[in-house]
């Protein structure tokens, strides 16, 4: 009995492991793949690290696709961590992927804008690999019938958004749709936040255009619908993350379960809103079993009042003030015709770290 219970205990253990709640992101260890790695035989496969099983059936079906994912796995740790700079979690911790630490495994609202961020990002950069050629599979995306109105009309190569739509949910919802996941729960609050990162992609799209005419007069705009860049998706993002909402999965009638909000669950989760499971810890102190680097050593901005501000950013533990040397450019002239020639100068800042 005590070694079926053993057994049994495994079995759930190497379950967990491989379907955690932070499976569906794994596959960001990407962006620390080797420009060496040509990735044009199915064998390449296996070198590329936290595919899971279903992702690395669909990398040898779309061997063509994965510079493409690749790339977007180095979008989304750049933009993640530009968009989260100023605050106490500023995502460091999407390094350590596909081994995150809990912060990125629980079900916390890092990890809800993550997944969001990570849908939106391969999708964008799929969708633009089309418009730009790099992709055989794809074309451009379609133009739209009415022009805008007098002196403009439709042309370039508008991102093929469908495709990029199409492939990207195939590949980043894959991990979440394994049949042997352990828990309901974390799938369907994933499948709901990555929905949300294609949402907000969706609604970015824009008309852009481009003039012509004689001495710049723009008698004649040439515009093509297209996507906004993956830096100004997560700041849309980051205003949902600030603003997610707590669910928990309760009965709705029968066997039947759905996610709700934890404290008002008169109403439904909304289709545009990020949704947590767990809170998520202060990060003011290390402590890496919740995946918190703590704000020690963090620079802050000594007159902000905002997240960035030395009094928030370091926890009420004080500041340190140093001195710090930039080398900038000074005293430019133009020349004609036509460059500027610049001096390098010296300045002494004052700059500020958490104690």
């Amino acid at each position: 009995m005590r070694l079926e219970l053993c057994l049994s205990l495994s079995v759930l253990l190497s379950l967990l492991l491989q379907f955690g709640l932070g499976h569906g992101i794994k596959w960001l260890a990407l962006a620390r793949t080797p420009q060496s790695l040509a990735l044009n035989q199915t064998q390449h496969c296996k070198q590329l690290e936290g595919l899971v099983p279903s992702q690395m059936q669909l990398c040898r079906s779309n061997l063509e696709l994965m510079h493409t994912i690749v790339h977007a796995a180095k979008e989304v740790a750049k933009a993640c961590k530009k968009t989260f700079a100023d605050m106490r979690w500023n995502c460091s911790s999407i390094d350590m992927a596909p081994n995150f630490h809990q912060d990125l495994e629980r079900g916390t609202r890092e990890s809800a804008f993550v997944h969001a961020l990570s849908a939106a990002a391969i999708s964008h950069t799929i969708a633009r690999a089309c418009s730009t050629g790099d992709l055989r599979s794809c074309s451009c995306g379609p133009t739209p019938g009415e022009v805008p109105g007098p002196g403009y009309r439709w042309g370039g190569c508008p991102e093929n958004l469908h495709y990029g739509l199409l492939m990207g949910s195939k590949f980043s919802d894959s991990p979440m749709k394994v049949k042997k996941s352990p828990s309901q729960t974390n799938k369907l609050m994933h499948l709901h936040n990555t929905e949300v990162g294609r949402q907000v992609l969706k609604e970015s799209v824009e008309m852009k255009c481009k003039c012509h005419g004689v001495s710049g007069s723009c008698s004649v705009k040439t515009c093509w619908r297209g996507l906004k860049e993956i830096a100004d998706i997560a700041l849309e993002l980051k205003a949902k993350y600030l603003l997610a909402t707590r669910v928990v999965h309760r009965p709705m009638g029968g066997t039947r379960k759905q996610l709700v909000p934890k404290d008002i669950d008169i109403r439904p989760v909304r289709e545009n809103e990020l949704i947590y499971l767990q809170t998520s810890p202060d990060y003011c102190t290390k402590n890496e079993k919740l995946g918190s680097f703590g704000t020690q050593d963090r620079h802050c901005n000594k007159t902000s009042n905002g997240s960035d501000g030395c009094g928030l950013m370091c926890c009420g533990r004080g500041y340190n003030p140093y001195m710090d040397t930039v080398i900038e450019r000074c005293h430019c002239k133009y020349h004609w015709c036509c460059y500027v020639t610049c001096k390098k100068c010296k300045r002494t800042v004052e700059r500020y770290i958490c104690k």
